[in-house]
């Protein structure tokens, strides 16, 4: 009799217990935010979430204000969508709002990279070195020489010159902008002297090109493998991919390259200094490669599509990229040498800085999200003092909250090419209910996990866009051509990307 008891108590236990995990018994304390558990043990919202986090973030929105919790997948995720509330957290200490656990586990999951405990502030210390002030001016024009390298070693002269050529607009930016960053950042074909240089510049081209193909594979991967629903033939790709990405960029192998960057260099000896094992560094190769690269072609494509479909937003930025060229001595003329942009120069265009945030606003979706390692209050604007709570997760969706408010940005669906810029250049205020915001745009995120490589990356595609306009007249093959929906099962992971490609047709100015 006592050990049916005893099996029947424990039972009992074992069922209380994973009723618990599965958050039946989780209840709204005094001082939180409205709590939504869905109808679905454990699971939640996930399904909802994972179909599209927009819609489900603007229904939640609606039902609950601008602050609620919500079960997704077995956590309680905290969304703040009061803008004037973002502060509050993205400053908060680590001791109490902390972004590391979930990164880790993502990091680990996509890339098979296991960070060390002096991660983060390796990575800042060389993005800080490398991707800022006088580094920035290094690599802006490492990139430049790469771009020429892949876009000016073959222009026409004579009548062919103005022939059209067509291409996929996604993937042309998206391969072009790729390429000429990876070589800028992980190094280029060793060589001695002109002829043994034609060689290696067209073994850089070819090997980039390689690289890219095997790029994209990944990248139409990356989503469901962050969710982890991949079909078990995606999973075998995609460890292969990982795979051959580890042995790509290997330590070794990033040995026996020119012009390595120093921002990967530094960042290696670092890791290797900290004892991260040489495996492990291959990895964090791969991770810096998607961070880098993964959203700045796909911006470009976007940027230049708003342009060709607006076309006084498309004679604004040519005419100044025209006259940024002239005033510095690079205008470009019938069989002159190839332009060679500057930082400097790209500091002196405010209406294509515009365009670019403008573009930034509509289609860069990430999510910010941190643990919360202790309970911590916070303060709406409306004065309402809400609890968040130890173990659950706080998190950030700024396109919705911000980007697309209308009483932030007026017709928040349009492309407005200046709509950041005054009319004398310097930046323009952005207000909500007559008060000021700090945030009104974040594409790069915010606080302590903000991007520390967004001044290299706006560099970059800044100068495929300025060498675009200068060298070619651009078009869309059919005029009529609609904006493509985007993607949403990329929400959350930086730049969105279009369902489909979209045609245009190029040809050379001069």
């Amino acid at each position: 009799m006592a050990l049916w008891v005893v099996l029947l108590c424990t039972l009992l236990a074992l069922l209380l217990g994973g009723l618990y995990l599965l958050g039946m018994f989780r209840r709204r304390r005094p001082g939180e935010p409205p709590l939504d558990k869905g109808t679905v043990p454990w699971m939640g919202y996930m399904l909802d979430f994972r179909k599209d986090s927009s819609e489900f973030l603007k229904r939640m929105q609606r039902k609950h204000g601008d602050i609620f919790t919500v079960l997704i997948g077995g956590y309680y995720f905290t969304f703040v969508m009061d803008p004037f509330c973002f502060g509050a957290i993205v400053k908060e200490a680590r001791s109490k709002l902390d972004f590391r656990p979930f990164a880790s586990k993502l990091v680990m999951q996509v890339f098979g990279y296991n960070p060390i405990k002096a991660n983060h502030s390796i990575i800042h210390a060389a993005s800080a070195k490398h991707l800022m002030g006088d580094g920035l001016t290094v690599m802006t024009q490492s990139t430049m020489e790469n771009f020429q390298k892949l876009m000016l070693f073959n222009l026409s002269s004579g009548e062919e010159k103005r022939v059209w050529q067509e291409d996929n607009l996604f993937h042309h930016c998206y391969n072009i902008v790729f390429r000429a960053g990876y070589l800028a950042l992980y190094g280029s074909t060793p060589h001695q002297g002109a002829d043994n240089k034609k060689k290696a510049n067209e073994q850089d081209r070819v090997h980039s090109n390689e690289v890219f193909q095997e790029f994209r594979k990944y990248d139409r991967l990356f989503p469901r493998l962050a969710y982890s629903v991949l079909p078990p033939k995606d999973k075998i790709e995609a460890e292969r991919l990982k795979r051959l990405f580890w042995s790509i960029l290997s330590v070794k192998k990033s040995w026996q390259k020119d012009n390595i960057s120093g921002w990967i260099s530094d960042q290696d000896q670092l890791l290797a200094e900290n004892g991260a094992p040489e495996y492990m560094r291959d990895r964090f190769m791969f991770m810096l490669l998607w961070a880098s690269q993964g959203n700045t072609g796909p911006t470009a494509f976007w940027l230049l599509l708003y342009l060709m479909k607006h076309p006084e937003a498309m004679k604004a930025v040519k005419d100044e990229v025209d006259k940024v060229s002239r005033e510095n001595g690079q205008e470009v003329k019938p069989g002159s040498s190839p332009i060679n942009i500057t930082r400097d120069m790209l500091n002196q265009t405010p209406l294509l800085d515009s365009a670019l945030e403008e573009t930034l606003r509509l289609v860069a979706a990430p999510m910010l999200i941190r643990a919360i390692v202790e309970d911590t209050s916070l303060k709406t604007s409306s004065g309402t003092e809400y609890t968040l709570r130890k173990g659950d997760r706080v998190a950030l969706f700024p396109h919705l909250s911000v980007q697309m408010n209308p009483e932030i940005h007026p017709e928040p669906h349009e492309f407005k090419y200046d709509r950041f810029v005054n009319p004398d250049g310097t930046k323009k205020d952005f207000y909500k209910n007559g008060k000021k915001l700090k945030y009104f745009n974040m594409p790069w995120g915010a606080g302590v996990s903000i991007c520390p490589g967004r001044f290299f990356a706006t560099a970059e595609i800044k100068l495929f866009v300025f060498l675009m306009l200068t060298y070619y007249d651009l078009e869309l093959v059919n005029g009529e051509e609609e904006i493509p929906a985007i993607d949403v099962s990329r929400w959350g992971f930086g730049t969105m990307q279009p369902v489909r490609d979209v045609r245009f047709r190029y040809r050379q100015r001069f």
